[in-house]
């Protein structure tokens, strides 16, 4: 009986397949969860366009996921980092919501024809870029999970957050609520979605070793019920 070297047999491990499936699914809205803001009224130094409303176009549901993060909560392994934008445009943050991985960091640029500031309070991650002009950008780096909310000291109005994923297997869903966690280790996990007013809604699934899972999240529960 013939066996295969080392080498050989090596090689065939290398190319085995990794276990791994993926979880899909839709992230439903049942009704409006933030409240719409009250605009100041612009003097000599809020000048710039003003924020059009949240739901000007009636199609709350696409703004509310908008403002959803969708993350593995339990697997806490080292991801690649990335760069990602959250700037300040007419006078409001764009996106209001960003996830990604620990270890990466967010650009903060000032689009606006004035000065903008971001800080924050979180436990998790506090700090202030202080005051900069148009076309400047500050950048931070996030180490730690958790949802780091960010502030501007000189436009109370304006607010968002970045979701600090412990993994690589966080997204935000599509305009249609639908999302792809992919190559998730099989096994139990929880999946967490997060919204910027409802809070944390979290669901058990069981990922297998190939293939894919359905978990579909509807926000709010229900009329009477809230974040669990």
């Amino acid at each position: 009986m013939c066996f295969p070297s080392r080498a050989l047999a090596f090689a065939l491990l290398s190319v085995a397949p990794t276990l791994a499936g993926d979880v899909t699914g839709r992230v439903g809205i049942t009704k409006r969860l933030t409240k719409k803001r009250v605009e100041p009224v612009a003097n000599s130094y809020h000048r710039g366009a003003a924020v059009a409303p949240a739901y000007e176009n009636g199609d709350f549901a696409t703004v509310e996921r908008e403002r959803v993060a969708i993350y593995v909560e339990d697997i806490r392994a080292a991801a690649p980092s990335v760069t990602v934008e959250l700037g300040q445009r007419n006078r409001k943050f764009t996106p209001e919501v960003v996830v990604v991985p620990a270890g990466s960091t967010v650009s903060f640029p000032n689009f606006d024809p004035l000065f903008h500031n971001v800080f924050s309070l979180a436990k998790a991650k506090p700090f202030d870029l202080g005051n900069y002009p148009q076309n400047q950008t500050r950048t931070v780096t996030f180490h730690t999970p958790g949802v780091v909310p960010v502030f501007c000291h000189l436009h109370p109005n304006m607010s968002a957050a970045v979701v600090v994923a412990p993994s690589q297997w966080a997204v935000k869903p599509g305009a249609d609520g639908s999302f792809v966690l992919r190559g998730v280790p099989p096994g139990h996990h929880t999946v967490v979605a997060w919204h910027r007013s409802a809070g944390y809604f979290r669901k058990q699934v069981e990922v297998p070793p190939s293939g894919e899972v359905r978990l579909d999240f509807t926000i709010p529960v229900d009329p009477s019920g809230g974040p669990k």
